[in-house]
């Protein structure tokens, strides 16, 4: 099983909106990718609680089969078109992934 963690830092403001909107409808997107190809385990999208200790705004946890899966998930149409939002409102971006 491969899983992959990205976490984004959002910019103040972008897209006509501030970090906390854009935090909200960037979970819609994500969220909305959720078993979008085989081999996809699991997706779980959050949003940093204020209260709460984080550094980044916006956490990405998912698992994949094997490499081959999320590969698919990186090219489905749906992911890809997510993109261009992302990288609009991003300020910073961390990723692992690692084979359990």
């Amino acid at each position: 099983m491969l899983k992959h963690i990205v976490m984004w830092k959002l910019k103040e403001t972008a897209e006509g909106a501030d970090r906390a909107a854009n935090a909200v409808r960037m979970k819609e997107l994500l969220d909305a990718c959720d078993g979008l190809v085989p081999g996809m385990l699991k997706l779980e999208v959050a949003i940093a609680e204020p209260g709460l200790e984080a550094t980044y705004d916006i956490v990405l946890y998912t698992e994949f089969a094997d490499k081959a899966a999320l590969d698919a998930y990186q090219e489905h149409p749906q992911h890809v078109a997510l993109k261009p939002f992302v990288l609009a409102v991003r300020e910073a971006r961390q990723c692992m992934d690692y084979i359990v």
